[in-house]
């Protein structure tokens, strides 16, 4: 079995008395140090498999669909930065789906590349600020929100999968 360069990483609690911004950013770079922490230490194969039948779910599918995200919900469709999509309209999931290219380190350095282009696009930007996408109407805070949830749920979805292949457990 090939091992991965995909090492943990410290995870920072949000501060407990921090402003809105310092509390949601907080939140989410804890849970984005979570995922890649979830992945740490598998090999390709692990990464790639689906070990919860008949779910078509892999660690490295989450972490690359999340990498997806991150993309679309900061940097194309808040920010309005001409980037490609992650997903096309005829494949909305496709982003989940692996290529024979793919390596779970690169998944997890996209995704990094991803979170870091986010924290930018947040940086320059306040809560109250509104989407400038086309037809796009949410507020920087709402999509904070929004992608607090969609970590914290594919961190459930991470957790299953990894006590699924190796009995890994824990935050």
């Amino acid at each position: 079995m090939v091992s991965n360069d995909v090492q943990p990483v410290l995870r920072i609690r949000a501060p407990e008395a921090g402003t809105e911004c310092e509390t949601l950013t907080g939140l989410l770079d804890f849970l984005r140090a979570t995922v890649i922490n979830k992945v740490a230490g598998l090999s390709d194969e692990q990464a790639f498999a689906q070990p919860v039948p008949p779910s078509t779910l892999t660690p490295a599918g989450v972490v690359k669909h999340l990498a997806g995200t991150e993309r679309f919900w900061f940097s194309i469709d808040f920010a309005d930065q001409d980037l490609a999509w992650p997903w096309t309209d005829e494949d909305p999931h496709g982003n989940f789906r692996l290529t024979t290219e793919d390596t779970l380190a690169q998944i997890v350095a996209d995704y990094t590349e991803e979170c870091e282009r986010s924290r930018q696009v947040v940086a320059d930007a306040v809560l109250d600020d509104v989407a400038r996408g086309p037809g796009m109407t949410f507020s920087l805070r709402y999509a904070l929100a929004h992608m607090i949830e969609e970590t914290a749920r594919h961190c459930g979805h991470l957790d299953l999968l990894r006590e699924s292949i190796d009995g890994v457990i824990g935050e």
